[in-house]
């Protein structure tokens, strides 16, 4: 349904049976959302619950046909669930993706130092945020340690109750006079950043007796040593849990749905597509929210190597096919846009931008200023996808990131059409984006699923 003047919210077209849908896939969702703080915590789970849904490794696949339920991880960053259609893979696939990193804070590499009797972490903060929404709350410290034996330690510290959380200070309003006069953007530093760790010090330490203190308990609980930092993944994250918001419990609010509420709404429609016609690609990658760089970023060749993997276990050599199918291939970059927010009116332009509950948001063109960086949706696939919806009975709104001459944002999108693909995005109304507690409407969450189930399920002739 398109959006008109007299379209009211998605509450108003679910019917009992959808609504208890609805909530059976925002408890899942909110379990989600607790679980997966990381990219590697996002690849463990969904990994592990295609399995559980007869999903089998792709590399334990000896040879595929149509039907095949596989599933591919690379790095423990990446992973991808497959579905094998009945027509030939080089006339395309239906590729969902959506990537399951979130701004954070990572530690840097030599973090731990002593400064008037506090231990804190050096760190650098990742992806766009606001250094200033992140000081004075909980944070969780998320990640693994690679040691120089080949043993992986994974930690997580601060989501159980009975766990110590870590935070990093401000100053107290009677001081902060030259500080409330800054911009905001210079209110806090990224070098200020620093996190609060330890205050107790070691006795008998020659020096820096509570950064040796913090070394101790490091060494004794968790095997890690200073020098482990450096090939270490740490991320800080907000220790608090994903709840439901509101008196009605129409919303929910939480860290990370961008883009994870587009990464757990497209991991549900994969799990339920059957012996589609055509090959349904559900993709999960890294990297998005700082330009989709690195080897586990979509400007790599992964999933042009996913591809290529898939012919050469149907004993297929030609490479051209690869390239024929990605060329042939539909897809939707899976990810959010942002809420109307009715505190700040004047950034939104409300004619061609989303609302909370109105549905999922079809967002024909990102990037910034004149379109730049972005992928421009043809209209004949943006054609196909309004009978889609209508197929499928999702209710759908345009979107655009707020006015043309205030910002932007890029998605994956652009990355994804260098290979000639018909490429939009697709994704859930936010509000409050990259903050430490995002909000989305339950009935967007609902429609989101509702649209990658079509668009996996569906031949779009």
């Amino acid at each position: 349904m398109e959006k008109t003047d007299k379209l009211k919210s998605a509450w108003d077209k679910l019917d009992r049976n959808q609504l208890d849908l609805l909530e059976g896939i925002n408890k899942e969702y909110l379990t989600f959302l607790n679980l997966a703080k990381t990219e590697r915590e996002a690849v463990e789970y969904i990994v592990e619950t295609s399995i559980n849904h007869n999903f089998i490794d792709i590399a334990d696949a000896k040879q595929i046909k149509a039907g095949d339920k596989l599933v591919y991880q690379l790095k423990d960053k990446i992973c991808a669930l497959i579905v094998m259609g009945e027509n030939p893979l080089e006339d395309g696939a239906n590729i969902v993706a959506s990537h399951i990193d979130s701004p954070r804070i990572d530690l840097k590499a030599q973090p731990l130092y002593e400064a008037d009797g506090q231990a804190l972490f050096k760190t650098h903060y990742y992806g766009g945020i606001k250094k200033y929404q992140w000081v004075t709350i909980p944070l969780a410290l998320h990640g693994v340690v690679c040691k120089k034996s080949g043993e992986n330690v994974k930690v997580v510290i601060g989501e159980e109750a009975d766990d110590m959380v870590f935070t990093i200070s401000d100053l107290l309003p009677h001081l902060a006079k030259d500080q409330m006069e800054k911009k905001a953007s210079e209110v806090i530093k990224g070098e200020d950043l620093n996190v609060l760790i330890g205050n107790y010090p070691l006795k008998d330490a020659h020096s820096d007796p509570v950064k040796a203190n913090i070394m101790k308990i490091l060494q004794e609980k968790y095997n890690i040593e200073n020098d482990d930092f450096a090939s270490a993944e740490f991320q800080l994250v907000p220790a608090f849990k994903a709840r439901e918001v509101g008196f009605d419990r129409s919303m929910i609010g939480g860290y990370g749905q961008d883009d994870r509420v587009c990464a757990y709404t497209s991991l549900r429609a994969a799990l339920e597509v059957e012996n589609p016609q055509t090959t349904a690609i559900c993709l999960f990658v890294d990297k998005e929210e700082i330009g989709s760089t690195g080897n586990t970023g979509l400007q790599s060749l992964l999933i042009e190597n996913l591809v290529a993997e898939l012919f050469t276990k149907m004993g297929e050599k030609d490479y051209f096919k690869v390239r024929q199918t990605l060329a042939n291939s539909y897809a939707l970059s899976a990810d959010v846009n942002a809420a109307f927010d009715p505190n700040y009116p004047e950034v939104f332009e409300k004619l061609n931008n989303s609302f909370m509950s109105r549905g999922v948001v079809l967002t024909k063109y990102t990037g910034s200023r004149g379109k730049s960086s972005s992928n421009d949706a043809n209209p004949e696939f943006l054609a196909k996808i309004r009978r889609l919806f209508d197929d499928y009975d999702v209710l759908w709104q345009v979107g655009e990131l707020g006015k043309v001459d205030i910002g932007g944002g890029g998605t994956v999108a652009q990355y994804m059409s260098w290979y000639g693909m018909e490429v939009v995005d697709l994704g859930v109304a936010v509000l409050s984006m990259h903050s430490p507690f995002e909000v989305t409407s339950k009935a967007d969450v609902y429609m989101a699923y509702r649209a990658y189930l079509g668009f996996m399920q569906s031949f779009l002739a």
